[in-house]
């Protein structure tokens, strides 16, 4: 009876410190995390087409709509002030394919804490948290002084075909979606797993009386994937 007590205990211990340990993994995985929706690997790149509408009723274009190219690479690492590994985040714009790349900005960017972290214009927005979950929400803005949002997932892992490009995972970020007597605000990102950002749909403009056909002022940007690689 000891001996049959004694390996079963043993028994029970080893199970339970087996199944700590594969809980343990489990957490810190980033295959369950899906952090890899935000990969930051030095040399990685994403081209898009952009579409840039810039609205305003007092102004002699009132609907001036711009098109070129946004090169985004993901350049070299840094720490930045609060002892942090970040990486540069650089993006080069052209009319056309005719043109050379001109450098326009200089961002950072980086994943700590589980936030998926981009500074751009010297404002630091939260692109994504981990892990990915349709019941995951987060203020993007948290850390400047921009107006609260929620954001959340949807269409989580879907696969879909962007720009003649198929992904088997991808994701939806729901920035916004506001409606009233004055004012029209959509905006979301989609997402491709180890590749990034493959869609944009941004539009924030005052209109007139529900109508978002009569637009008195505001923006609207569209980006479309159109390359991406390491």
């Amino acid at each position: 009876m000891k001996a049959s007590l004694r390996f079963f205990l043993i028994s029970a211990i080893g199970s339970f410190l087996l199944l700590s340990s594969c809980k343990k993994e489990l957490v810190n995985s980033n295959q369950f995390l899906y952090s890899s929706y935000y990969e930051l690997q030095s040399g990685k790149f994403i081209e898009y087409d952009v579409m840039e509408i810039t609205h305003d009723e007092n102004a002699s274009v009132q609907h001036d709509t711009n098109y070129y190219q946004l090169k985004c690479i993901i350049e070299d690492t840094f720490t930045d002030n609060a002892g942090r590994l970040a990486f540069n985040y650089v993006r080069y714009k052209r009319i056309n394919s005719s043109e050379s790349w001109i450098q326009s900005d200089l961002w950072s960017t980086i994943v700590f804490n589980n936030k998926a972290e981009l500074v751009e214009e010297n404002q630091r927005i939260v692109k994504l948290v981990f892990p990915v979950s349709e019941f995951t929400t987060w203020n993007p803005n948290q850390f400047n002084t921009d107006g609260k949002l929620n954001c959340s997932f949807t269409d989580i892992h879907k696969s879909r075909v962007i720009n003649g490009f198929t992904f088997d995972s991808t994701l939806i970020v729901e920035q916004e979606n506001k409606r009233n007597l004055i004012e029209f605000k959509r905006k979301y990102e989609v997402y491709a797993n180890r590749v990034g950002m493959v869609k944009k749909y941004y539009k924030d403009i005052q209109i007139s009386n529900f109508d978002t056909l009569n637009i008195k002022s505001g923006k609207e940007i569209f980006m479309t994937l159109t390359n991406f690689g390491n």
